[in-house]
């Protein structure tokens, strides 16, 4: 996957997960936690196990803090998805 499909795969499930936020809005250094729910984070984190096998271990739920931070953090792992 590229780094804009992560991207857009991370919103597509923001927007799955809480569908009342405005996600395609969304800028790269925007705080992800700032409006997620503690357990809508969770689910995040859940669905990028089940859709693309990526495990997040809970001390690196830090690095999940943004959309760059996230795609950062995914970019090694999805990179030949």
């Amino acid at each position: 996957m590229t780094r804009e499909e992560i991207s857009q795969a991370i919103v597509e499930i923001l927007s799955d997960i809480v569908p009342d936020e405005d996600w395609a809005s969304l800028k790269p250094e925007d705080s992800l936690r700032g409006k997620l729910e503690s357990m809508d984070f969770l689910d995040v984190v859940m669905e990028l196990r089940k859709k693309y096998g990526v495990e997040v271990p809970e001390e690196d739920y830090g690095q999940l803090a943004t959309l760059k931070s996230c795609a950062d953090y995914l970019e090694a792992p999805l990179a030949s998805k």
